[in-house]
C-alpha cells in the first residue's frame, strides 16, 4: 500500500510495494504522468522478459509535485540474464540519454553504487539528496504485472 505524503510532499521514509493497479491509480493523475507511467510500462516488461522480479521508482514521480519532469528507477539484478536484457537498460552515457529517449526515464540496477555518495542506488533513492532526510519509494513486483 502507498501511504500518503507527508507535509514535504514526500512518501515517509522505507520501501512502499505496491500492485500495478495501486501505483497508477495513485500516479497517472494528468495526461503527463500518464505519458511517462507508458515508458515505464515498457521498460518494466522488458526488465521482466529478462528475469527481473523487482523495480523501485524514485524521484519527483513519486511526490506530491503535479508535473514531475521524469522519474528514476532501480532494478533488482539477482535472476536476470543480461542477454535477454535490454541494452539501453545499460547504458548510461551522455546522461542516460537513450533510456530517456526510449523509456522517458531512468533506470540502474539496485546493487550498483551511485558514485557521488558511495551508495547503491536503492540506498540511494531513499534519502533526499537536497535535505539528506529519509524519504520513501515504491516498489513494483514484476512477476505480478498485469
Amino acid at each position: 500500500m502507498i501511504p500518503p505524503f507527508g507535509a514535504d510532499g514526500e512518501l515517509p521514509p522505507g520501501v512502499h510495494w505496491a500492485t500495478w493497479q495501486e501505483f497508477t491509480a495513485r500516479f497517472g493523475t494528468t495526461r503527463h504522468r500518464r505519458t511517462l507511467i507508458a515508458g515505464m510500462r515498457g521498460a518494466l516488461e522488458a526488465l521482466r522478459a529478462a528475469g527481473c522480479t523487482a523495480a523501485y521508482i524514485n524521484g519527483s514521480f513519486v511526490t506530491a509535485k503535479d508535473v514531475p519532469a521524469d522519474y528514476d528507477a532501480c532494478w533488482e539484478e539477482a535472476g536476470v540474464d543480461p542477454g535477454l536484457l535490454d541494452p539501453i537498460l545499460l547504458t548510461f552515457d551522455y546522461g542516460r540519454a537513450a533510456q530517456k529517449a526510449k523509456y522517458l526515464g531512468e533506470f540502474f540496477p539496485a546493487r550498483l553504487i551511485e558514485a557521488g555518495s558511495g551508495s547503491i542506488f536503492l540506498d540511494f533513492f531513499q534519502v533526499n539528496k537536497d535535505t539528506g532526510n529519509q524519504k520513501g519509494i515504491v516498489a513494483l513486483d514484476l512477476r505480478r504485472l498485469p
